[in-house]
């Protein structure tokens, strides 16, 4: 049972969602892409104390720095004394970022596109490979986003790398892991399915792969690219509706697990506004809760404050009012930030910013009850939680691959194996954690629900999260291509992922469609192979 399909109304949220992207992204200066400039950082190498590396870093531009926070100035000029002290404090905001990150997109960024798809009568079958999948995909989305089009726009390696490695954890660690755990049951995947998913996603590489050995891409090729996410979700619903097929993602009982990304890092009281005494209870734990709740009170505030939410479980009018009352304001200081503040610009914006959302929290307070959410001119609402839980994904994400570029300065590591392990391992997380458990818990149902995951989650990321990037690339710089310099590693890492992908095809099929531990072992092999050789390629590079 479902909504009625509409592609009239599901073209129109692609294409939405696809504009608000664009809109959160900075014009490309250049029409090459090319791995950022040393730009002065590689000669922090010829400094052996803090105190040259700052007056060094204080008489050249920021080299490594695209967010909010030059992370080179603040550990070297500030930590001469107590290095360790410094970089534990950086690894500490990485870990926040994190949690940031993926507690935002399943918070919010999820809550706002199950709404959406409701209130689009979009069909279930659908909004799992477009919304849910989006959901999956909001952490590497927005690092893709950054590193092709921040503000340092010569990152784009560490996106890059980010959906490559991300794709190779979740179709061999992730599947891997679920294949072990699950050998003693036998469950059988549908073969259809499985057909479909490894089919388009070998055709997602292999496109990859086409470009970056071509070395550039025009409009219309990255328009092509990226529109092959579109192919695979009309193929996705004409199997469902004709053939048969059951529906593979269910976005009600994902979101009842408490959010596609997993549990955040860190436990959250949403329930904050409804009762803050709660978090005393008759045990010892109250103490471990109050502890946690003061921790994260700083995180979950400004956000909850700038994100619409008209939920029943989560309604507050006073915090609604306030939240489309400040939202303006926030966007406002954002468009502002690397503008002179007492500039006559900034002024307009900053007043502009005020003027809107005190309109706003009048109208919000006018016409809302404090007893439930608004039933009437729902969409507002809805598209307004959209635009900033995607403003507050975006802003995390920026600081995330500046820190990681950062640490790669600071460590003498090349940021792309950074995109590879860390942010890669960091923004799988949810997808380990919940497919596991779906596929432990859940039955044969779960099983096959959980392995579908794992292939339309990496194709939404590779068609559509460096798609989007590739668009807006080069939407700045039309009629020119784009220009990408073709890195053998990242073709090596394809390579890889094609193989755990063969794999996983040739032992299924062998095995009559069941799950078993010699594909779960051998797709860990595959991974651990590849990780290895990357490693050992850049201790080379190193030395």
């Amino acid at each position: 049972m479902g909504y009625p399909f509409s592609p009239t109304r599901s073209g129109y949220s692609f294409l939405i969602l696809l504009l608000s992207c664009l809109l959160f992204t900075s014009p490309v200066d250049s029409s090459a892409l090319r791995p950022k400039s040393d730009n002065n950082c590689s000669a922090l190498n010829h400094f052996h104390d803090y105190k040259s590396k700052c007056a060094y870093l204080k008489s050249i531009d920021p080299c490594a720095s695209q967010g909010f926070i030059d992370y080179l100035s603040f550990l070297y000029c500030n930590f001469d004394g107590f290095p360790l002290l410094g970089q534990s404090l950086l690894f500490l905001w990485l870990l926040v970022l994190f949690y940031v990150l993926g507690h935002t997109a399943s918070e919010y960024f999820c809550s706002s596109l199950e709404s959406l798809s409701k209130l689009l009568t979009l069909s279930p079958t659908v909004a799992g490979v477009t919304l849910l999948s989006l959901g999956n995909g909001a952490p590497d989305l927005f690092a893709s986003l950054v590193s092709f089009m921040g503000e340092s726009k010569g990152t784009y390696d560490v996106g890059l790398n980010t959906v490559v490695g991300g794709s190779s954890f979740v179709t061999c660690v992730v599947v891997g892991i679920i294949s072990v755990s699950l050998h003693r049951r036998r469950v059988r995947v549908e073969r259809s399915a499985f057909i479909r998913d490894v089919c388009f996603f070998c055709a997602a590489v292999g496109s990859l792969a086409l470009i970056l050995v071509y070395g550039k891409i025009n409009l219309w090729g990255a328009l092509g690219f990226c529109s092959l996410y579109a192919v695979y979700v009309v193929f996705v619903y004409l199997s469902w509706r004709f053939g048969g097929e059951s529906c593979e993602f269910d976005v009600e009982s994902v979101h009842k697990r408490g959010g596609s990304l997993g549990e955040p890092i860190l436990e959250q009281r949403d329930d904050l506004d409804e009762d803050v005494v709660v978090v005393v209870v008759d045990d010892g734990r109250c103490y471990w809760k109050l502890m946690v709740w003061v921790i994260t009170l700083p995180l979950y505030l400004p956000r909850r404050l700038t994100i619409p939410v008209v939920s029943e479980e989560r309604w507050s009018k006073p915090i609604a009012v306030a939240s489309v009352t400040s939202a303006p304001v926030l966007l406002s200081f954002l468009w502002n930030w690397k503008r002179n503040p007492t500039s006559f610009e900034a002024g307009v914006v900053y007043i502009t910013g005020c003027s809107v959302g005190i309109v706003l929290g009048v109208v919000a307070g006018a016409t809302t009850k404090k007893s439930h959410p608004p039933k009437k001119w729902l969409l507002p609402w809805l598209v307004g939680g959209f635009v900033m839980s995607m403003t507050w994904s975006y802003i995390s994400a920026q600081e995330l691959v500046a820190l990681l570029t950062s640490l790669g300065y600071i460590f003498g590591v090349s940021p792309s194996i950074l995109g590879l392990t860390v942010l890669a391992w960091g923004n799988s997380i949810g997808d380990l954690i919940t497919n596991v458990t779906m596929a432990l818990h859940d039955g044969d149902e779960g099983a096959q629900v959980a392995v579908s995951g794992c292939y339309a989650g990496p194709i939404f990321n590779t068609l559509f999260a460096l798609g989007v990037s590739l668009v807006g690339c080069a939407w700045e710089i039309y009629p020119s291509s784009i220009v990408i310099k073709t890195d053998p590693r990242v073709l090596e890492s394809l390579g890889f992922l094609v193989i755990g992908l063969v794999w996983s095809f040739l032992v299924l099929f062998s095995n009559r469609m069941r799950l078993g531990a010699v594909m779960g072992i051998g797709l860990l092999v595959i991974y651990l192979a590849s990780l290895s050789i990357r490693i050992v390629q850049t201790v080379g590079d190193s030395h």
